[in-house]
């Protein structure tokens, strides 16, 4: 089985990414699923990117990288539509992924 992180979207951490993250774990994965929000959900995409690009994109990436943070190298990154940013940058530069979904 593999570990998994799993980046949310632009709407937040919504019951649907937390949904997928279970599906995962009942297939025996051990899976992550930061919020790189900080328990902000948002209703409508507009919403969600206004507060992502109030934040700022490197913000957003650099919670994802700190989820990272003491996790074996051996990872596989999903991200969802915003969630790719952190992903990529994780697999193309975090030694040792594994994969990536994006």
């Amino acid at each position: 089985m593999a570990e998994v992180l799993v980046f949310h979207h632009g709407h937040g951490l919504t019951a649907g990414i937390r949904g997928f993250a279970a599906q995962l774990r009942r297939a025996g994965h051990t899976v992550h699923a930061p919020d790189l929000y900080e328990g902000q959900v948002f209703d409508s995409l507009e919403e969600g990117a206004a507060y992502a690009e109030s934040v700022g994109f490197d913000t957003i990436i650099a919670r994802g990288a700190a989820a990272a943070e003491g996790l074996p190298a051996e990872l596989i990154y999903v991200g969802f539509s915003l969630g790719i940013l952190p992903a990529q940058k994780l697999a193309q530069t975090r030694p040792g992924a594994k994969g990536a979904s994006l």
